[in-house]
């Protein structure tokens, strides 16, 4: 995609009203077309990205034995270390695939708010984190970026705000305590052919609002459903990260914005040089309790929502577990 657009948010956030209700409106056009964007200006710290890229990557490189010590206790648990195969996101949408040919890291949120006492919440999107014992620096490296991420979604949803005609801080009473989770991810160079239908990540929709994706810069394979019904590579913004629209925000906007289907494929048998690839993906997800509704700005006189209202948590519950391959 030679035209893939880029959107400088340090641009929209020294603007004036007008200025930014101009720069809203172009995220507004590319959020109902395709719901990919790169964003520069996002002034997240290299050293910041750069200390937790090296940090995943020492993980990764570890024995498997030695990464085994932070595996989940049992699938579906949300946090901790997945070993490959262990997931096939195209299950999410009732699609049945071979796993996916990777292997992940994940994270939840860094703290449990106060006064929240619902045992689902408690028991799925705050769930400890099973954390490994080594690299050492990793678990610093990881709650330095996730705090960044945090921080950089807020200022992306006061930008959707704008886009969708909304006060600017429209959406931070339902994004004060998010659930949001971080994954680090790595597709092992192949070293077998793959199964029929079997991919690095199955085609899928995010879950939440907003995905904030930073992608191997060297290796590609993301690919996103375009309008055409043609799979078209996203390329890699030196200096951007990727960011797409979740279920839960084309659920807010009544499908005037679109979740758009995307996949990592498998690098080409006939391929040369380093095929394995690695990728860091922070998905915002609202407050467990905040009501997913249809827009009052995303409505017609007179229209009506196609969803029903649901809440954050739960949904999100739900399609995770969808995902994950049972025990045998």
């Amino acid at each position: 995609m030679a035209d893939f657009p880029v959107f400088d948010l340090a641009r929209f956030e020294d603007a004036g009203r007008e200025q930014r209700r101009s720069l809203g409106a172009e995220v507004d056009r590319i959020c109902r077309e395709t719901g990919f964007i790169a964003v520069a200006g996002h002034g997240v710290p290299g050293t910041v990205i750069e200390t937790a890229w090296s940090k995943a990557r020492a993980f990764f490189d570890l024995p498997l034995a030695a990464k085994l010590t932070a595996e989940v206790p049992h699938p579906g648990y949300p946090y901790g270390y997945l070993p490959p195969q262990a997931e096939a996101l195209a299950r999410s949408r009732g699609v049945d695939t071979p796993p996916d040919l990777k292997e992940s890291f994940n994270g939840g949120p860094l703290a449990v708010p106060p006064g929240l006492y619902d045992p689902e919440a408690l028991g799925f999107c705050y769930a400890p984190t099973i954390w490994p014992h080594e690299p050492p620096g990793f678990v610093e490296a990881w709650k330095t970026y996730y705090r960044a991420m945090e921080d950089l979604a807020a200022r992306l949803m006061a930008v959707f705000a704008v886009a969708l005609d909304l006060g600017e801080d429209f959406f931070a009473p339902m994004i004060d305590r998010p659930i949001s989770a971080l994954r680090a991810l790595n597709y092992p160079e192949p070293l077998s052919p793959p199964l029929p239908g079997q991919l690095r990540a199955g085609a899928h929709s995010d879950y939440g609002s907003l995905t904030i994706l930073l992608p191997e810069a060297s290796v590609g394979g993301l690919e996103i459903l375009a309008p055409d019904g043609a799979w078209r590579p996203v390329p890699v913004v030196p200096g951007a990260f990727v960011i797409n629209i979740g279920d839960l925000m084309a659920r807010w906007t009544n499908d005037r914005w679109v979740s758009t289907l995307h996949r990592v494929v498998n690098p080409p048998p006939d391929a040369a040089g380093a095929l394995r690839r690695q990728s860091l993906a922070f998905f915002h997800q609202p407050n467990w309790d905040a009501e997913i509704a249809c827009l009052p700005s995303c409505l017609a006189p007179g229209e009506t929502g196609r969803y029903a209202p649901v809440r954050s948590g739960p949904y999100l519950m739900s399609k995770f577990r969808a995902t994950v391959k049972p025990a045998a």
